[in-house]
């Protein structure tokens, strides 16, 4: 079957969101065809390159979002009259719109039809709608919807500099509705389209579901709607009402089209039933992981030094290293040659900052120590990174304690804690985002910001090794089971095939008289090998849709 793979800011290239979990789904499933649709986030990143990419990858088509482009087309009257219906439509939803879940079903409907209408605008007139959305009519419209009777108060307080705000907000986030794209053979000819997230990569699947009726399948293993909640938080009122009004109406129209979502975790499917998606659509998919790296680690007994506590990590304000350290410190008061490391590099220039003010604070809580079990100079609490020639793999900073801890005061899914169960070290994680999920009573759990309960935990597993390989032995179970790499791409080829199996024949494929072949399509048509007993021949637009381009250079395809 030939999938349409709808990535943002990710694969193909090198850097970005979802680019690992991208190349081991397609690389798993190489019995299928893949065609990339990427939405390039940064002219860094498209300098960077591209990832090596299989053979089960047909074709590429790439469109920056981080780039306005004019494409000469100018409006004429009928086409200025159409955009300003759609767009003062579109405006006047999220003019009157409230929380997403308690949006009218009517409300949704006329979202919707503003949206396809842009779309379609675009399509007829072959381009020109980014310089419509960046026109002056564009923000008029937007000022007369804030202005109506029945728009929200929050909407109605709109200034000149918010309007222009959101206006430029609403256009870079309306890029793909002018891309083209939606053509026979090109989004029409797949089979299936499957967004990697939701927002602006999920439009190319709504806009082939509507042109062409390709069944779309969406994956969010972070809600997008919930990161534009978290980023919004210093925008003034009226824009923060009125993006979130977009943002939450396009998470629940893209849930109500598609026709299965596949959340990563229950965290993140209870975001999705909050926002409007049908609780039938949803099938959990956990990201799948590479276990074989920690499989030396995970199946040895032994361990560096039972009495280490280890973290690992990126270092940033939101994994709440200062409650960690704090707890550290009661911990050295029941187990006094207990020790600490703390593994990973600092995410930006807020991370340096971050990790600067831990190394302070436990210099500030461990001074160096004239008695006792160590040396004087020698601080329980260690900073490392990962590539030295102490820990030269990330399977052994796990290896180098012997219980595994996770201080987050924000998580999605956590990655790090399935890594320490694949590497069988037992854990003690605070109870957010996925983890209570992820760990399943094979860990102890606390509440966030308490440093007591963590502490308390970490000395009830130091003091019992019994207890530690036991729940050790039972999350490496737990992970092989659930979070390998395999276990996704098997749940995947499945949907795949059940989505198939359940959208109606779109091609007419007939015999050489002429006549329909029924049946003639099935979901394994594209598996190598003959499944038609009779030749048949193709009618053009089948022909035109079977077209194939040649994987091009990152530079062709832009």
């Amino acid at each position: 079957m030939r999938i349409g793979l709808l990535t943002e800011g990710g694969y193909p290239y090198l850097s970005g969101d979802a680019t690992l979990w991208c190349d081991r789904l397609v690389r798993g499933l190489g019995q299928h065809e893949f065609d990339v649709y990427a939405l390039g986030s940064s002219r860094s990143q498209e300098d960077e390159g591209w990832v090596a990419l299989p053979p089960q990858v047909g074709r590429v088509r790439t469109a920056p979002l981080w780039a306005a482009e004019d494409d000469g087309v100018v409006y004429g009257r009928r086409a200025r009259r159409r955009f300003a219906e759609h767009y003062g439509e579109l405006a006047a939803v999220l003019c009157a719109s409230g929380s997403p879940e308690a949006a009218s079903t009517l409300e949704a409907d006329r979202f919707g039809s503003a949206l396809y209408g842009l779309a379609e605008l675009a399509r007829d007139e072959g381009g020109g709608l980014g310089g419509a959305l960046r026109s002056e009519s564009a923000v008029r419209a937007l000022e007369r919807a804030c202005r109506a009777p029945g728009a929200q108060q929050t909407a109605r307080e709109a200034r000149v500099p918010d309007l222009l705000s959101v206006a430029a907000h609403l256009e870079r986030a309306l890029r793909p509705l002018s891309l083209d794209w939606y053509q026979d053979d090109d989004l029409g000819a797949v089979d299936l389209c499957h967004a990697t997230s939701g927002g602006p990569a999920a439009l190319p699947g709504l806009l082939a579901r509507h042109f062409f009726g390709v069944p779309l399948l969406l994956t969010e293993y972070g809600v997008r709607l919930r990161t534009h909640y978290l980023a919004a938080t210093d925008a003034p009122p009226a824009v923060r009402s009125l993006l979130a009004a977009f943002h939450g109406r396009l998470a629940a129209e893209t849930y109500a089209r598609a026709t299965i979502v596949t959340p990563g975790n229950a965290h993140a499917r209870r975001w999705q039933e909050r926002c409007g998606a049908d609780r039938a659509k949803l099938r959990t998919v956990h990201p799948g992981m590479d276990a074989s790296p920690f499989a030396e680690v995970g199946e040895s007994t032994d361990c560096a030094d039972p009495d280490t506590l280890v973290w690992v990590g990126r270092v940033e304000p939101t994994k709440d290293l200062v409650s960690l350290l704090h707890a550290f410190a009661e911990i050295r008061k029941e187990e006094p040659k207990t020790r600490l490391r703390i593994i990973g590099a600092p995410a930006g220039p807020e991370g340096e900052a971050y990790l600067g003010h831990c190394r302070a604070l436990a210099a500030q809580l461990f001074p160096d120590e004239a008695e006792g079990p160590h040396t004087v100079g020698d601080n329980p609490v260690s900073f490392a990174e990962i590539g030295g020639p102490e820990l030269p793999t990330l399977a052994d900073a796990y290896a180098a304690g012997g219980v595994t801890v996770l201080s987050s005061v924000v998580e999605g899914f956590p990655i790090s804690l399935v890594e320490a169960m694949f590497c069988g070290r037992a854990t003690v994680s605070t109870d957010v985002g996925a983890v209570v999920e992820v760990i399943g009573g094979t860990g102890l759990v606390v509440p966030p910001r308490n440093p007591r309960a963590l502490a308390e935990a970490c000395v009830a597993l130091l003091r019992d090794p019994a207890r530690r390989e036991r729940l050790g032995a039972a999350a490496r179970a737990r992970a092989l089971e659930l979070f390998t790499v395999e276990q996704n791409t098997t749940a995947f080829h499945g949907i795949y095939l059940e989505i198939v199996a359940r959208t109606p024949v779109r091609r007419v494929v007939v015999d050489e008289t002429g006549e329909p072949l029924p049946f003639a399509v099935p979901a394994e048509a594209h598996v190598p090998g003959r499944w038609t007993g009779a030749p048949v021949r193709s009618t053009p637009t089948w022909a035109t849709a079977q077209a194939r381009a040649t994987t091009p250079t990152p530079e062709g395809a832009r």
